[in-house]
């Protein structure tokens, strides 16, 4: 196994239980853990923050109403208890099921993994909380699908919390996989100055494979483009990668972190504009490249819990919903986002 840079590219080569109605509507916010920046009801109900709520709900519709709660940041709903992390870690594991044929999932009511399977080995998007958690849902879930998780090759960390990369270690002290990151993550991970950490989460993975807005990654047949999309982490990356479906091949991205929950950060201004340009960018990117699957490493941010229980009895694949729709969401936590800015700076 090589791994070599060229023009901005790494590539590295190797020739359920279902929840309630009401539990679902609450996920939606699950992992906006709040800023702690006292939001007044004169400023969540000031023109210019109901301005881009409004225009939030109006690019909703129906059937992106689950993205809506990133708007709570701006607006609290008094009186809401959404579930804690904890709650979430606490519900039953899903069973893994493939979203597509070269798609696997295997996360949690809490945080998703992703497999994408390649002619090569196993691209595994994200390392879940710790070695434990990795060992149930991803190993046990490959293994459950008749794949074998000595297979996985590569993980890439979307962003450097520890509910993401938690479990990687395991991975790499096992199998020797290896392990993908952007370099403003990987220096965030390495200076200790951790923004999502506690005692049962796992350890940062060792500093591995470095990537840049741009990059891309490459297994056997399969190439993942990254996308940086800043804000939840100064580093964060999106990804963008075929999948496969019968003769038709699909688009998507997997949008790398969601929830604003920087709010105590002393550059949290800064970061939160990063995320409205960044989704502002990865809605003309959406379009420019017919991404017709937005998904995502929350299940509540995606539904992807919801989807794979409505489509085990066949039917049409309910994550391809087009490219408008892709662009929709996008314009959803656009707005969200620009709310928030007009609350946080009142």
């Amino acid at each position: 196994m090589s791994i070599f840079r060229k023009r901005a590219t790494t590539t590295l080569r190797a020739e359920a239980v279902t929840p309630s109605r009401r539990q679902l509507l609450a996920m939606g916010c699950a992992c906006c853990v709040a800023s702690g920046l006292p939001i007044s009801e004169a400023v969540a109900q000031s023109a210019g923050v109901q301005r881009h709520l409004e225009a939030a709900r109006q690019a909703a519709g129906d059937d992106l109403r689950h993205l809506l709660r990133l708007g709570e940041e701006a607006a609290p709903t008094p009186g809401l208890r959404l579930p804690s992390p904890n709650d979430l870690r606490a519900m039953p594991t899903p069973p893994p099921a493939r979203a597509f044929e070269n798609l696997v999932f295997l996360g949690n009511h809490w945080v998703s993994a992703w497999a994408l399977l390649t002619s090569d080995g196993i691209i595994l998007i994200d390392g879940m909380d710790n070695d434990a958690m990795v060992e149930r849902d991803v190993e046990g879930g490959l293994r459950r699908l008749g794949l074998d998780p000595a297979q996985v090759k590569l993980v890439i960390v979307t962003h450097g919390h520890a509910d993401h990369y938690g479990g990687c270690g395991h991975f790499s002290r096992r199998y020797g996989t290896r392990v993908v990151a952007s370099e403003v993550d990987w220096q965030m991970m390495e200076s200790g100055q951790l923004e999502f950490d506690r005692p049962e989460l796992g350890r940062p993975p060792r500093r591995d494979i470095s990537v840049s807005d741009g990059s891309q990654v490459r297994l056997g047949d399969t190439v993942v483009d990254i996308l940086s999309t800043p804000g939840h982490t100064r580093g964060t990356i999106s990804l963008i990668f075929d999948l496969k479906q019968g003769a038709a091949t699909h688009r998507a991205m997997l949008w790398g972190g969601t929830s604003f929950n920087f709010g105590r950060q002393p550059d949290r201004i800064p970061r939160l504009q990063s995320y409205i340009d960044g989704t502002a960018r990865a809605r003309d990117v959406a379009g420019q490249r017919n991404i017709d699957v937005f998904l995502s490493n929350h299940s509540h941010f995606d539904q992807a819990i919801i989807k794979l229980d409505r489509m085990r009895g066949g039917g049409e694949n309910l994550f391809v919903n087009g490219t408008a729709t892709t662009q929709r969401a996008l314009t959803v936590m656009h707005e969200c986002a620009r709310a928030t800015m007009v609350a946080w700076t009142a």
